[in-house]
């Protein structure tokens, strides 16, 4: 049997385990890393997509090139048989089974938009590069026609974004959208500032309810001295095409939803489910101290799909960046003492802190329990995700490309990606306001990201 060692998913956890796993294993071992996409995205800063901070090549990172002697296979992940120790995987020259002594399952989650009625129809929700770049242009499309519209509440109305959710994603998304529009405002010579306006809606009493208490309300001065307006205790019950209805009844008039609460479990667990009985709480997989998946020898979970208890706290670790990064280094040690036939280690972590930018070169953070704001917090954050980046030759590109932007206007290029056979079609983003067209139908026909960024490598030598 192939003495495998199969990572499913290329996200943080699973490219962290990849890296640190070719440096604990010899032959006759190997590790092999199995994604649907073929690079990994620091989903922290999509962001600063949404704002123009940053381009979108700049927050992603080709998987193969953050390997040294682990194998990557490019495939979408459909079923797993235990019994036979394979990965059934659908690639680009059809169907193949991948063999697996060890098999770490680092997949992730989905996002949840059944969380309000009306959200997945009319919210755009922020997970991907594509949707990142999707919200983006769908902020120059509503200035665009902002300049075209006579009638004063339907300008207003064009102009409003509105965020559900105010964690990290959702200050985050709120504070780079003002920046943004207003930055941007003045090549829309038609456009008044008093026409543009960014309200986040948080169901809790303070925003960032991951951070500490103080640095919440800091958050929330913040924003509201640069104008963003700040609605806490206030929930969501239903997303329409022209703004959200709240929980008391009232209204809110806008163009743009954009979603950031909420996620789901990928469809693969529940197919895991059925097929070799995963045990699965809240829709996350269990495991035991060491990762490993109780009853299954050889299977493991981490990352957000995992319910991993932290010793250091005796709680469930949250599903962060951070948390997979550290779950992915002790499991690569645990998983090198179970091939030498030693027991692993309990997970243990202590949170080093945390971060959240909150606009253009604006941000809190908290390190070892210092508190940090502004400009010196937004620069910790830069830092910390540079870091991250692999290579030299990457880290001083887009280092370079940072500070470039720092001091030059943000990007207003309204990106279509329209192919020669369709340079005479209607473009696909005006069918999302064709009034023929309304609710989900409209959303299967239009929701389509401009930019997915999917770079394959035809790669099925199993």
């Amino acid at each position: 049997m192939d003495r495998n060692i199969v990572i499913i998913g290329g996200g943080f956890a699973g490219t962290t385990l990849a890296r640190h796993l070719e440096k604990l294993v010899r032959p006759p071992y190997r590790v092999i890393l199995v994604s649907e996409e073929s690079y990994t995205t620091f989903n922290p800063m999509l962001a600063e997509v949404v704002g123009a901070s940053v381009f979108p090549e700049q927050v992603i990172v080709p998987i193969r090139q953050m390997l040294t002697r682990s194998r990557f296979i490019m495939a979408s992940v459909t079923d797993v048989d235990y019994a036979r120790r394979v990965v059934h995987g659908r690639t680009l020259a059809g169907n193949r089974e991948i063999p697996f002594e060890h098999l770490i399952l680092a997949f992730g989650t989905r996002a949840n938009l059944d969380l309000v009625p009306g959200l997945a129809e009319h919210s755009l929700p922020l997970k991907l590069v594509g949707d990142a770049m999707f919200i983006r242009n769908r902020v120059l499309r509503q200035l665009a026609r902002i300049e075209l519209e006579t009638c004063p509440e339907i300008r207003r109305r064009l102009g409003h974004f509105i965020v559900i959710g105010g964690g990290f994603s959702g200050v985050e998304v709120a504070g780079e959208l003002a920046d943004y529009i207003h930055s941007i405002r003045r090549f829309y010579k038609l456009v008044k500032d008093n026409e543009l306006a960014v309200t986040i809606l948080q169901d809790g009493e303070r925003l960032l309810p991951e951070m500490p208490g103080s640095l919440g309300i800091e958050a929330a001065r913040l924003m509201c001295g640069r104008g963003i307006n700040v609605r806490l205790k206030t929930r969501a019950a239903q997303v329409r095409a022209d703004g959200v209805t709240l929980l008391d009844g009232t209204t809110i008039d806008g163009g743009t939803v954009i979603c950031t609460i909420g996620t789901k479990p990928n469809p693969l667990v529940q197919k895991l489910m059925q097929s070799i009985s995963l045990p699965v709480q809240r829709g996350r997989i269990e495991t035991q101290a060491d990762m490993s998946v109780p009853g299954l020898e050889g299977l493991w979970a981490i990352g957000d799909c995992a319910r991993v208890t932290n010793a250091a706290t005796d709680s469930i670790s949250p599903p962060t960046a951070q948390f997979a990064i550290a779950q992915a280094r002790q499991l690569a040690a645990n998983v090198a003492r179970t091939l030498q036939k030693q027991p692993g280690k309990a997970f243990a972590y202590t949170t080093k802190g945390a971060m959240a930018t909150i606009g253009h070169m604006k941000g809190v953070a908290q390190i070892y329990g210092v508190h940090v704001t502004g400009f010196p917090a937004w620069l910790l954050w830069r830092a910390l995700y540079l870091a991250r980046m692999p290579t030299l030759g990457r880290k001083l590109r887009v280092f370079v490309e940072w500070t470039w932007s720092m001091f030059f206007p943000t990007d207003i290029t309204h990106l279509r990606f329209t192919r020669t056979h369709e340079a005479d079609e209607e473009p696909r983003e005006a069918i999302i306001d064709a009034p023929a067209r309304t609710g989900a139908a409209a959303r299967r026909i239009s929701y389509r990201p401009t930019l997915r960024l999917r770079v394959q490598h035809p790669n099925t030598n199993f």
